[in-house]
């Protein structure tokens, strides 16, 4: 059976296709210089309207995970790990995602990911795999806190 996939609209197409490019997409408020997601056509910090899609590193930790062992919906293979991912890009910035690349039981708290894509029909899922040593932030290009 094929995956559900979301309803991509002006508003989510950054977000649901940039991985065509291998970018993760999220909404960026040039007024106060936050990132915010799910997208919206207005910061919910600042209520400018000078957002817009931009590129984030793609970069985290898992912050807290689920291994599900229930195929909720026909088309998930059990096991399956859900995890909220801590982007690297700013503090409190999340993102709700499988990881893959790995056992589901392996995954924890604390586990460096990175992005992948996942591509059904126009539609690029963002999913997390572990860092490779490669895709490391120096400590001089890790995101500080604003």
């Amino acid at each position: 059976m094929p995956r559900k996939l979301p309803l991509v609209t002006a508003e989510t197409a950054g977000f649901w296709q940039g991985g065509r490019e291998g970018r993760l997409l999220l909404q960026h408020c040039d007024a106060c210089s936050r990132w915010f997601h799910p997208p919206a056509p207005v910061c919910p910090r600042c209520n400018s309207l000078e957002v817009a899609p931009k590129a984030v590193s793609g970069l985290g930790r898992v912050l807290s995970c689920t291994v599900n062992h229930q195929a909720w919906r026909p088309e998930l293979t059990e096991p399956y790990a859900v995890a909220i991912i801590a982007l690297d890009d700013q503090p409190g910035l999340q993102l709700l995602s499988n990881v893959v690349g790995l056992p589901p039981q392996e995954v924890r708290s604390g586990l460096a990911v990175q992005v992948v894509f996942e591509q059904h029909e126009d539609v690029w899922l963002p999913l997390f795999e572990p860092r490779t040593p490669a895709t490391a932030p120096s400590p001089s290009t890790q995101a500080e806190a604003p």
